[in-house]
């Protein structure tokens, strides 16, 4: 075994988590974004579809680099 292979990974959250913490963190931010989206930027005409393809790629960036 190499030495990387003990170290702990980091990520950027503030406390210990594993894979399903994360997921579950995604998915908490994405139902935010996406109620917070329907109360102020729909009413504008911007499309929840938008809300959704943000809150994916923040959802898969808390899980991999989290």
């Amino acid at each position: 075994m190499s030495e990387s292979d003990n170290e702990e990974r980091r990520g950027f959250l503030p406390i210990e988590t594993n894979a399903f913490d994360r997921g579950f963190i995604a998915v908490v931010v994405f139902i935010a974004i996406n109620l917070l989206w329907m109360r102020f930027l729909e009413p504008l005409g911007l499309s929840l579809y938008i809300a959704s393809a943000i809150s994916i790629v923040l959802g898969w960036f808390i899980i991999r680099r989290g």
